[in-house]
């Protein structure tokens, strides 16, 4: 058998590739708070940090990262490393200076993909998850994996 792991974050240019791997937090680590922020307090920090950043400055990705690792019963740690397969899958775009749209959930209301003229959040679920970094890290899963046998012998992509 194989387990699943998945992890997204946003990826802004203009704070060095933050928040990332905190996205989710990205509000509480200035409080001390534990666990994640809610929405609203992770999309005004943003803002906040990139107030007075002109829109060519505010290029910014979703990024979302898979491993997939073999249940190995007994094995060492480094022979279950060796065998996980790795998938990255990426959404390019730019944030806005204020959330637009109803929809979507964490930074979708400032965040809009490469080619398209509104955020995520106004694209509706269809386009958002055929666009999104996850469909694209499970497409690089999916072109990976053979339905007889697993993994098609694919070393995956490097996240």
């Amino acid at each position: 058998g194989w387990v699943l792991a998945a992890d997204s974050g946003l990826e802004v240019d203009a704070l060095g590739g933050a928040p990332g791997v905190h996205s989710a937090r990205f509000a509480a680590l200035d409080t001390g708070r534990r666990g994640n922020s809610p929405d609203a307090e992770n999309n005004a920090k943003l803002l906040r940090l990139l107030a007075g950043v002109p829109p060519e400055r505010r290029s910014a990705r979703f990024r979302c990262a898979l491993a997939l690792p073999p249940v190995l019963a007994g094995r060492s740690a480094g022979e279950l490393a060796a065998a996980t397969l790795d998938f990255d899958g990426v959404c390019e775009g730019r944030l806005l200076d204020r959330p637009e749209g109803g929809g979507g959930f964490g930074y979708d209301p400032l965040f809009v993909p490469l080619g398209w003229d509104r955020p995520f959040s106004g694209l509706g679920a269809e386009v958002k998850n055929r666009i999104s970094h996850r469909a694209r890290a499970l497409e690089a899963l999916r072109a990976g994996w053979d339905e007889d046998r697993g993994p098609a012998g694919v070393a995956g992509r490097p996240c």
